[in-house]
Parts: structure tokens; sequence; C-alpha cells
């Protein structure tokens, strides 16, 4: 798919220049720095050095002061208090930092986790019943219960308190819990919106120990959980968030809990881990519980101390995942064909098969989009309806696309790139056209072009074991702080390209008038093999990375794309 090259070329000269000099590194990389709204050596010592006394007072978020009291009260008068999460990554992180946290102070805490399959994303009547039948007078809702209005009115019924600590976008009313802690509901002024769930759970933990003079580190030995759920909710790494996620992969590397260590080995992980390592290492495992049989295992794994229990844990989180990309191949191969077939030439693409495996309808939508690039909804059947994922394209709403069709729809919830929804079985058909007609009538046609955001267009003599250096400062990456991306023009091959495992693409490259030559690597670009001739310049698009075996250190380009040059 041909992609869109946009330069990022924003920055203004003079700041640029300036901050130069003070920092003493390249203007291609100040540039950079301008960009993402550094422009002070002050701001660049608090990008480069994030510290742990700039996390915001956990009191600033509406109704902490609330929460806390409540959670207080249950922890020192011995109540009984129950966990309660999501089923995806962000979910289970969440409930096995705050029950581990918990347990620390008290032996009447338990956790649950509600079946995807038989109770449904959020709090579920069946998740409030069976607390309240057990004797528990609390329940903390992490990543979950913003819109759980009926819900929680279920439990003020039962008397079971609930405190929800959710992240996403509230609805027209807020449920009326004991507290309710959401930085993007109405009349929050919490300075960072863009906490994950996990992280609004921190916040809660953070509120705990400031109130009774609890050493933070007690809360700060489980950063390696709030990493894991910033990364694999693809939640921005600005702000506070790059503190958490900064110190979490420290943790991770350094100490991780023992659960995350089994994990990680389990996964063959050997070097340090990165936010990307995180999100495709990590974050499938989790989630592969969830979407395959039940997300508690994942919980079990992650809050053991046992080594015998995490060594089965581990196994059968991996063997869950390996079943996973099984459906993933197989589902996205039977979509790709029916949008072929069926629905080649419209601007979205809403896909209905009543024995796909609900578990992995969200990660075979983003699949499609990397084949057509629309906003996409995949179906299937569960509970005698139709249930699935939806995900978009840059810069289009599919949650508020969705909305204009939830006449159709029995429930719908998520974020701007991502929702889920259900509806009658037999509403796909109308569903899938009035999906259609929202859609043609507001995305542009730019929308449905892919593109590729480019920091900065360098010569190859910018490619050094410096400019490695700071770039590795500039980590962790992810949303709002990508990994710049490079662009050069009059590249050739050295020698005629080979291919790995048949769809990969290895080459060494030279630019002309300059000395160096780079290997590179093409992931996925297999079909370039007899398009690059040495005597053809092309423009690269690319990553500029450290690549070390048998402990020689070298620089690799990670090649994102490539255009024959016109």
């Amino acid at each position: 798919m041909e992609k869109k090259w946009i330069l990022n070329n924003k920055a203004d000269n003079t700041l640029v220049e300036g901050l130069a000099k003070e920092l003493n590194i390249a203007q291609e990389l100040t540039s950079i720095l301008v960009q993402r709204g550094v422009s002070t050596f002050e701001e660049a010592k608090i990008f480069f050095r994030p510290s742990l006394n700039l996390l915001h007072d956990p009191f600033l978020m509406m109704n902490m002061d609330h929460a806390v009291n409540r959670l207080c009260d249950a922890v020192f008068n011995n109540e009984k208090m129950v966990v309660y999460g999501d089923y995806d990554v962000d979910g289970t992180t969440s409930v096995a930092m705050v029950y581990s946290f918990l347990k620390e102070f008290s032996d009447h805490v338990e956790f649950y986790i509600p079946d995807r399959y038989s109770e449904g994303y959020g709090i579920s009547e069946k998740g409030v019943t069976w607390a309240a039948d057990n004797g528990f007078s609390l329940m903390i809702a992490l990543d979950c219960g913003i819109r759980a209005v009926d819900k929680v009115e279920l439990a003020n019924s039962l008397n079971l308190d609930m405190i929800i600590c959710d992240h996403h976008l509230a609805g027209d009313i807020v449920p009326k819990a004991t507290a309710v802690l959401d930085p993007k509901q109405p009349g929050c002024n919490y300075p960072f919106k863009e906490l994950s769930g996990c992280g609004v759970g921190f916040k809660l933990l953070q509120g705990f120990c400031q109130q009774n003079t609890i050493p933070l580190e007690r809360i700060f030995n489980y950063l390696d959980l709030v990493v894991v759920s910033i990364g694999s909710d693809i939640v921005p790494i600005v702000e506070e968030n790059r503190v958490l996620a900064y110190y979490g992969l420290k943790k991770l590397n350094r100490d991780p809990s023992m659960g995350l260590k089994s994990l990680r080995d389990v996964s063959g992980m050997k070097k340090d881990m990165s936010i990307s390592d995180v999100v495709f290492y990590l974050g499938p495992r989790i989630n592969a519980t969830g979407r395959l049989t039940h997300a508690k295992e994942s919980v079990n794994l992650l809050i053991s101390k046992s080594e015998d229990d995490l060594t089965e844990l581990s196994k059968i989180l991996n063997e869950r995942n390996s079943a996973r990309k099984d459906f993933d191949i197989s589902i996205t191969a039977e979509a790709l064909e029916m949008i072929e077939k069926d629905f080649p030439t419209t601007k979205s693409s809403v896909l209905f098969k009543n024995d796909w495996h609900k578990g992995v309808v969200g990660i075979v939508a983003s699949r499609c989009i990397e084949h057509y690039y629309r906003p996409t909804i995949i179906l299937t059947e569960s509970e005698g309806k139709a249930t699935g994922s939806a995900r978009s394209v840059n810069g289009f709403d599919v949650h508020e696309a969705i909305g204009k069709c939830s006449h159709l729809l029995e429930q719908f919830g998520g974020h701007t790139h991502a929702a889920g929804l259900s509806l009658p079985l037999e509403n796909v058909e109308v569903f899938r056209n009035e999906f259609e007609r929202v859609v043609s009538e507001t995305i542009t046609s730019d929308q449905l072009i892919p593109k590729l955001h480019i920091d900065q267009k360098v010569n190859f003599d910018f490619i050094n074991f410096k400019t490695i250096n700071i770039l590795n400062q500039m980590a962790p990456f992810g949303p709002q702080n990508l990994q710049p991306l490079f662009w050069s023009e009059n590249v050739y091959v050295k020698n005629l390209p080979r291919l790995i495992k048949d769809v990969h693409l290895k080459l060494m490259v030279y630019q002309e008038g300059h000395v160096e030559n780079f290997d590179a690597i093409a992931f996925g670009f297999g079909d370039w093999v007899k398009k690059l001739e040495p005597a053809k310049p092309f423009q690269l698009a690319y990553y500029i990375e450290e690549n070390v075996f048998q402990g020689n250190k070298t620089l690799q380009l990670n090649v994102k794309d490539i255009k024959l040059a016109e």
C-alpha cells in the first residue's frame, strides 16, 4: 500500500539553532525536540531526565478525597473489598497492582474479572450481584465503569459501595458511585488527561499513601505493571505517562515482579525491553487468556509468588498466545477475501461471520486496515447477538461515527480510534449500510490515504553513534513521542538485496556523495527484491537503530518505506 510522506518541518529555526548551541547537539535533533514541545534547556533537562517528583498530586483529581477516605475506611475497618477490572492488558495489570498493594494491608481482598463471552465488557450485573452475595462492601472498578450507570444503581441498592477508576470518555450521565475517578469526566481539572486505566488506579494508591504517610516507594514497586498498561493500551507517552513509563521500564528491566519476569523469560526476551517490546512480547501474552479462555489466568500469573505456579502459568499464557495467533491468521485471511469480493470500493468495512472467534476481532480489524486503509468493524455472533470491535484510520473518529448509528445498537463504547459494539443479529445489514453512509459523508479523501510522518530529512553523515546515543535518550517512545523517523534521498544499494524468510529484505545501502555504507532491514518488503538495482537511486524512510551481534555494535537502518526516484 503506497503511503504519503509528510515531512514535519514546523519547528522555529531560531529556537532550533539556540537549543542546538545550548545542548551541543545537531540541529536535526533539536528540530525534533522543538516539534515535540521542548524548546528550552530546562524543558530538555526534564525531557531527557524524567523525575518521579514531577508526578501530579493525586488530590487534584476530582473525587480523589472521597475515594481515598472510603478506601481508608474499608482497609482499617477490615471490610471485604473486591478489585474488579476489565479483561484486557490495562484491566488485568490494574487489578494485579491494586490487589497486590491492598493485600499488604488487608486479608479481606479478592479480585474479579468478567468473562468476555458471558458477561461482556465493563461492570457486569453478574459481578455486582456476586460481590453483594458474598458480603463485599466495597468494589474498586478499574479500567471500566464510567458508563455503568445502571450497574452502579444496582450496586447501591445492594449496599455495595463502588470506587470507579476509569480513563474512558463519560456518557451524558456519570454514575452515582461513592467516587468516580476519571480525568476525562466533566468538571475534572486534573492536569493530565491521558492516563491509562492502571494509571488512574496508581493515582488512587498514591493518594492512599500520601494520606497515610506511607512511603511512595511502596507503590513505585508496581511501576512495571503500570508501564505494561501504558504500552499495551496505546496511550500518549508524554508528561506524566512519560515519567511513569520511564521508571516502569527501569523496574521491568532491572527488578521486575516475579510474574512479569516469568513472562519475559517464556517470550525469549533477553535484552532490555522498550515500549515496543512490551507491546509485542508481553501485551499479547497477557491479553490472550481474556481472548480465548478467562483473563483471571493472567491476573494469577501477575500476582503469583510461587516459582512452580509461575512456570506453569507462563507456559499456559504462551500457549494461549500461540493459539490466538492461529485464529488471527485464519480469520484475517477470510476477512480480506470478503472485502476483496464484496466491498472493494466502499469507504468502510463492516464484516460479519457467525463463527469467527470473538477474542481476536479487534486484531483482525487492525490487520484489515493494513491492506484496506479505511474504518473497519469486525463482528461475530456471541450470546445471540452480533458483537465485535472497530478500528479506525488516523484522523477519523470511529467512536463518533458508531454513535450516529446508535439507534441500531444495544451498546457501544471506546475511543476515537477503537471501539466495541453489540447489536441484534437482524440489524447487521442495515447497520453496515448506515455506517457506510455516515463514513462516506464525513471522511475526507485524504484520511483514506495512509501517512508516513517523517521527522527530518538527513544525509548519511548524520548517522553516527553520537546521534544514536541522543536518540536513545528520547525514549520511551510511543504515541505523541514516536521514535524519530528519517528520510534520505539519492540512496543506492551496494549490491543486490536478498530475501529473508521470503518476505523481508536485507540490503546494504549508501548515499551518493557520502562514504558510509549501512546495513538495512525492511520487514515485509520482500516484493522489492527485484525493484532495487545498484544503478537505481531511491528514497528511504527509516529508523536508526543499534544492532548488537556477538558483542559488536553496529548501526542499522530499519526501513519503513521505499520510493524509487522519479
